[in-house]
């Protein structure tokens, strides 16, 4: 999965799985949305043969995850 920075104090955090990331100089967990960098809508995941993609259902195409635009939403401990 792609890495991500803390939107805290902008260190990579650690990838958990499912989404979600956890930042360890801030203590900080975090769900990621993904949304398509054209249109802005969220993404449908796709996942076959241990490959993960994504399809936009309102640009109807497919989108790579480096493509992606990931959004996060801070997770309560």
């Amino acid at each position: 999965m792609k890495a991500l920075a803390c939107p805290s104090c902008n260190e990579q955090m650690n990838y958990l799985g499912k989404f979600t990331y956890h930042c360890e100089p801030c203590d900080k967990t975090y769900q990621a949305q993904v949304h398509c960098n054209q249109c802005g809508e969220r993404l449908e995941l796709l996942k076959a043969c241990g490959a993960v993609d994504f399809f936009c259902n309102s640009c109807n195409e497919m989108k790579s995850k480096s493509s992606a635009d990931y959004r996060l939403t801070e997770l309560s401990q």
